[in-house]
């Protein structure tokens, strides 16, 4: 057996500091007296609050902080770390994994942590249990054959093949966290309204369409938070929350507009500019026709200048996306070949196609994302303008964003506009949203399918890493550039703001947010 142990040397660091619990470093040791209120603002609210039912950013931006996993990312970086349980073991052929669980950890609700909440928590999203509308489970879960309880402290998963990415999966905010099984009974195995984890901070209230309210967890097993409660205000223009921002009335946001920088400056304001780990795209419904044809999606790919029109939109925030792999993240290829702008052959292809005076719908988002900061709404448009070059007519419909995810998992338009935040920094992560088995999950929005793609992936997740994993991985991006399900778009800079006033303010490159460690003069 191949063992990795947390650290022998935690004990002694434990004399003189305090434990430092999942998704943040410990900057301080005292924790809060009074009342300190912390009120961030992002774009959307929450789809849900159960980590099981959702996939979108401003859900884990609750879901981090009120609930743990097995193991965890470090502080800003996606390397993996104990959390709930303290160390695991891996057998010899990478299909078994054994997690010895930390004791005396219990849920918001007074239930204890053990093994059997872990199983609770993932056997509802194994088949036969899984349902459609858990977009994570089989993406997280992908191969796990079995998970069962060895004693009350210590969990087996046995995979059907090696997984790579499966240590890294288990850290992420969606599906992986460990939910309050007697939450799970009393609320028919949906905690979508009422979310009971083990971390650093307790649901408290949530507004539709107004906030999300947390409170600080007294009874936390590790370091507690300094800030006694966090109000994520739900406030849906960018510029509105900069001047709620400068006006003081919040403490913190994300999805910076990149016109709104200068007089946030200006104000004193900190701005977080750093890359990011996500890509911004435009797909093809591949199902439907006419994009079931990849040569009329190779002819409107050399259509868009996107060039100038991250340069226009995003003003040097954000970085021309060639593949479907941040630069950063091991296996992206820089030299692939995509279809660059080239608005005659574009015209040709179309004249070739019987397509000249194409007639298309196309479907958008209104809200700012932390991978297009503008909004879906002025990329499509953007969009729309460049395929009227090439005499493509294009009707844009408009959507919130809670009402746009169930318009793509019902299939609706031709073209669509959508994003990514990576999870954990593997490049499977990014490339398995073109997987065919994601389009019944939802995550491949482009509902692509091509055989080969799919079993580059499967021998991608088996392959240890190393150079031939990397190569694979730029095969793959080939492979998916010529078929052109999607015009990448975009690599935005994770971008933030917060007022003078607040201590320990940062953006995971998950695109999180841990409030645990913030602090409020």
């Amino acid at each position: 057996m191949k063992k990795k142990v947390l650290s022998l040397i935690l004990s002694a660091i434990l004399a003189t500091t305090f434990l430092v619990g999942c998704g943040g470093q410990a900057t301080s040791t005292k924790n809060s007296t009074g009342n300190k209120t912390f009120i961030f603002a992002q774009g959307a609210d929450p789809r849900g609050l159960d980590p099981a039912f959702v996939d979108d950013g401003e859900s884990a931006k609750v879901i981090c902080n009120v609930y743990e996993g097995l193991v965890s990312y470090g502080d800003d970086n996606t390397d993996v770390k104990p959390c709930l349980a303290e160390s695991w073991d891996i057998s010899n052929d990478g299909t078994e994994y054994t997690f010895h669980l930390k004791k005396g950890v219990k849920f918001h609700d007074g239930t204890d942590f053990n093994a059997d909440a872990v199983i609770k928590s993932v056997q509802r999203q194994l088949p036969p249990n899984a349902t459609d509308d858990m977009p994570y489970a089989s993406f997280t879960f992908a191969g796990v054959n079995k998970v069962e309880a060895l004693d009350n402290n210590t969990v087996k998963f046995t995979l059907n093949a090696p997984s790579t990415p499966f240590l890294s999966n288990l850290a992420m905010a969606l599906a992986a966290p460990i939910v309050s099984p007697t939450a799970l009974e009393k609320y028919n195995g949906n905690l979508n309204e009422h979310p009971v984890g083990t971390g650093p901070f307790k649901f408290v209230s949530w507004d539709k369409g107004e906030k999300v309210t947390i409170e600080k967890n007294n009874d936390y097993w590790g370091e507690k938070p300094i800030l006694d409660k966090v109000v994520i205000k739900i406030t849906k223009e960018n510029s509105v929350r900069a001047s709620e921002l400068m006006t003081g009335s919040i403490d913190a946001m994300d999805g910076l507009d990149p016109n709104d920088v200068p007089k946030l400056k200006e104000k004193q304001i900190n701005i977080f500019n750093e890359p990011g780990m996500n890509i911004n795209y435009m797909a093809f419904n591949c199902e439907r026709a006419p994009f079931n044809n990849p040569k009329l999606r190779e002819a409107l790919s050399y259509a868009i200048n996107r060039e100038d029109l991250v340069q226009y939109l995003y003003q040097g925030y954000a970085d021309v996306a060639k593949t479907q792999l941040p630069s950063f993240i091991p296996g992206y290829k820089k030299d692939v070949t995509s279809y660059g702008y080239d608005p005659d052959k574009s015209k040709a292809m179309l004249k070739e196609l019987g397509q000249e005076n194409l007639n298309i719908k196309m479907i958008t988002y209104s809200n700012p994302r932390p991978y297009n900061s503008v909004g879906g709404q002025k990329l499509a448009e953007a969009v729309q303008n460049s395929l009227s070059k090439v005499g493509v007519t294009a009707t844009i419909d408009v959507y919130q964003w809670t009402e746009y995810k169930e318009k793509t998992q019902q299939g609706e338009g031709e073209i669509l506009f959508y994003g990514w935040n990576g999870d954990n920094g593997d490049a499977d992560n990014f490339l398995s949203l073109l997987d065919s088995k994601e389009i019944a999950s939802s995550l491949n929005v482009a509902r692509y399918s091509n055989p080969k793609v799919d079993e580059l992936l499967a021998k991608g997740r088996k392959l240890p890493n190393g150079d031939e994993r990397k190569a694979l991985y730029g095969d793959l991006q080939d492979l998916l550039a010529k078929d052109a399900a999607w015009v990448p778009i975009s690599y935005a800079k994770q971008m933030a703001a917060s007022t003078p006033k607040i201590k320990n303010f940062t953006i995971h490159p998950t695109g999180t947010v841990f409030f645990k460690n913030i602090d409020k003069e």
